[in-house]
């Protein structure tokens, strides 16, 4: 059996110093395909010890070298896209269309930093000071499993785009994705140590890098209990930080919505990525008097959707990430059950035809109230649950109405009463008739979904800290 039995410290591959060894699962199969020897504390303190000895260097280069570091870094990992993507299918799971994509998207995050940096003022003037932003240090990366190509190449970006060096601790599930994604950024040819990746568990080498006062900033996505965690952790060393975390995002239909238009963009903002995305949209309001009309259209749908072989380029869903979230998911089903919510397509179970691996019917409750357990806690899976109200002021009261604030979906036939609504959602984007991503723009969440923003000038200025020099300017 294949076994991964190397991290990546100081610009080399090389033996780690832990030896716990961790499965690594094809979740189509639930068959064991690898193992991957996981680093440990000591691992983790390699890491940033290099990253601290090639921090005065990398923060005194120059825009463009970084710029050059970028496309570098997109060239290298674009070149490799197909190779990524098959591993991505294997190890996640992830159908062929999204697996493709998520290469493409992580290899395209070095242009989005590049572009913000070629843009971006390091210097200016205010009042009779300068104000010069400089790169914040080491700083601590934590990733997910969900996107581990996207996630690992978005928050290095804009770490290198600032001059920071990084030390990387992906999800330990996501080895083999990792290993093909490093040997991309090695090819690069950055200096040594700029970015170093150990993989091991959150609690031994992510806790290393929320303690180690070495490290001055940590950027999270994952869990809202756990990046609670590491706020507690990093206030012994005032580390900065930025955390992605969970949501429950509504999904608002108005009155004035063409129900058959708005189905597409209620599917896909609730089932993308096979319902393991924090974004999905799994609360979805409805106007009372147009609930029948609404729940015969999304079954209709919904009966439709393939499921299975991640591989088919029909499949628009494809397995959980692992026994343990597909247990889970299979819970909060049971749950819904339970709690008096009627299940209008899906339910426990593989689905029909499928025989093996961790595979969830794609599920709508209907007939659901803001106070059941699907419609307040993250489920994680395709599971959608949806709830009615009268009044628009009630169906925002409602949207609003939850710890989370991450992103939300607003659905209808006029784009400024559209707008209108989106005006009064907190959370910290709102997609309006399913209009796409904008790598650009700020992400991140409002209330517990999360503190301070990724991407563009808001993602960049994350990793930087303003400097005031008052005097000594030209006469």
């Amino acid at each position: 059996m294949p076994v991964i039995d190397r991290i990546y410290i100081d610009g080399a591959f090389v033996e780690p110093h832990g030896s716990e060894l961790f499965d690594l699962f094809n979740p189509a199969t639930a068959t064991v395909i690898a193992q991957v020897k996981l680093g440990d504390e000591e691992d983790a303190r390699r890491a940033i010890a290099a990253a601290k000895k090639a921090f005065p260097a990398s923060s005194r280069t120059t825009k463009q070298e970084r710029i050059d570091m970028l496309r570098q870094l997109h060239d290298v990992v674009l070149a490799d896209a197909e190779r990524l993507a098959e591993i991505s299918i294997e190890e996640y799971g992830a159908p062929v269309a999204r697996a493709a994509w998520t290469a493409r998207y992580a290899a395209d995050a070095f242009l989005h930093a590049a572009k913000t940096l070629e843009d971006y003022p390091l210097a200016r003037q205010i009042g009779t000071a300068e104000v010069v932003m400089e790169p914040v240090g080491v700083v601590g990366l934590i990733t997910p499993w969900n996107n581990n190509y996207g996630f690992i190449c978005s928050k290095l970006s804009m770490a290198i785009a600032a001059g920071c060096t990084a030390v990387i601790k992906p999800s330990e599930m996501s080895a083999l994705q990792t290993q093909a994604l490093t040997e991309c950024l090695h090819r690069a040819g950055l200096p040594a140590g700029v970015f170093n990746i150990v993989t091991g568990r959150g609690d031994v080498v992510g806790a290393e890098f929320t303690a180690n006062p070495d490290v001055a900033k940590i950027s999270f996505t994952g869990s809202t209990t756990v990046g609670k965690s590491i706020i507690r952790a990093g206030a012994e060393t005032m580390k900065r930080v930025t955390l992605e975390l969970g949501g429950k995002s509504p999904t608002l239909t108005l009155d004035d919505a063409d129900l058959a238009a708005a189905i597409p963009h209620v599917i896909s903002a609730g089932f993308a990525n096979s319902g393991q995305a924090c974004i999905n949209g799994t609360r979805v309001l409805v106007p009372e008097d147009r609930i029948v009309e609404f729940n015969t259209l999304i079954k209709q749908a919904v009966e439709k959707i393939k499921v299975g072989d991640p591989r088919d380029p029909s499949t628009a869903i494809g397995p959980l990430v692992s026994r343990k979230q597909f247990e889970r998911v299979e819970r909060y089903i049971a749950t819904g059950i339970a709690e008096g919510a009627e299940l209008l397509v899906g339910g426990e179970g593989l689905p029909d035809g499928v025989t093996g691996g961790y595979f969830v019917k794609p599920t709508v409750f209907t007939g659901v109230t803001s106070d059941m357990t699907i419609a307040r806690e993250e489920i994680f899976g395709p599971v959608i649950a949806v709830l009615t109200y009268r009044t628009e002021e009630e169906a925002i009261e409602i949207a609003n109405d939850t710890v989370y604030g991450l992103q939300s979906y607003v659905i209808s036939s006029n784009p400024e009463h559209a707008r209108t609504v989106a005006a009064r959602i907190q959370s910290g984007r709102v997609v309006i008739n399913g209009a796409p991503h904008e790598p650009l723009a700020p992400f991140g969440g409002f209330k517990q979904s999360g503190l301070g923003r990724e991407y563009g000038v808001f993602g960049l200025e994350a990793y930087l800290e303003p400097k005031a020099i008052l005097g000594g300017q030209p006469a």
